[in-house]
């Protein structure tokens, strides 16, 4: 199942009566949808224009166009899929072939960074990297398998200057978020979106003024409600046996963009504190006795 559809599945219990019509009926009947104008969906689902759009902004979309158009994409691909005969994501099988394991990790990797692209929102990446390239400080917020991925955006950052901290420990989380201003950006890492405790450090470097960054699971979920610009990856990876391996990797991926997004916008800045860290690392490793 595509992304949005997967998404829809997965949320409508959280929705109104009049919003589940509306998920039921685009789940039933996708590439109908595709076709439709706002007031026609509208009444086929006995609501409002106004609840379509409604319903369009609880899952983060621009409006019903926006819909309309990811729809397409997600259908379009899901039916290049069927034609390859390739499958979305592959789980853990007893004793299966290294050579199968191998083709299924690296379909699984593919597959996730392809459902997160078609995902994103270019002037919400862009206002993100604006936001981070003014940043006086810039916290990392996230715990377990999220934690990893903060400390990888932690030792990115610092190679170019930037001043931040990606604290593990949730209590440092908070009092490090304590300390923020209005100068600063909070990045929120939750691929649930529902981790307590970094729900808590969010909400409190907001109450500190701080503007926030998310990056979860696409749907609605209560930290990317909570932020100024949430950004997403795909939601379809289930199943505890493979350990959020295609999540990191799309995490990573978002991660990678906003940073090379920094440098292409700050090329002056940033890239001269690249190449000097990296030959200050070169010098400072150099064997002694010069072999």
């Amino acid at each position: 199942m595509a992304p949005i559809l997967y998404a829809l599945a997965q949320g409508k219990e959280k929705l109104s009566q009049q919003e589940r019509r509306i998920a039921d009926f685009i789940l039933s009947s996708p590439a109908e949808v595709v076709h439709m104008g706002i007031k026609e969906l509208a009444e086929q689902c006995g609501t409002s224009p106004a609840t379509v759009t409604r319903f369009c902004k609880v899952f983060h979309l621009k409006g019903y166009p926006d819909l309309k158009v990811k729809l397409s994409a997600e259908i379009a691909h899901t039916e290049m899929q069927e034609r390859s005969q390739t499958s979305s994501y592959q789980d853990i099988v007893a004793n299966n072939p290294l050579s199968k394991i191998v083709e299924a990790m690296e379909a699984n990797h593919l597959t996730s960074i392809h459902d997160t692209t078609s995902l994103l929102d270019i002037n919400r990446l862009s206002e993100a990297i604006n936001l981070l390239c003014k940043a006086q400080r810039i916290d990392l917020y996230g715990v377990a398998t999220s934690s990893i991925v903060a400390l990888d955006f932690y030792q990115k950052l610092i190679r170019i200057g930037k001043n931040c901290t990606a604290f593990a420990d949730p209590h440092m989380q908070i009092t490090s978020a304590s300390t923020l201003s209005g100068k600063d950006v909070a990045v929120a890492i939750s691929y649930s979106g529902e981790t307590e405790e970094t729900i808590n450090a969010l909400a409190c470097a907001k109450d500190n003024g701080a503007s926030t960054i998310t990056l979860t699971s696409y749907g609605s979920n209560t930290l990317a409600s909570m932020a100024d610009i949430p950004l997403f990856v795909s939601s379809l990876e289930e199943g505890m046996r493979r350990g959020d391996m295609a999540s990191r990797i799309a995490q990573l991926h978002i991660i990678d963009i906003l940073f090379m997004g920094m440098s292409s916008e700050q090329f002056g800045q940033y890239v001269p504190k690249l190449e000097h860290s990296y030959q200050n690392v070169r010098n400072y490793r150099k064997p002694k006795g010069g072999h």
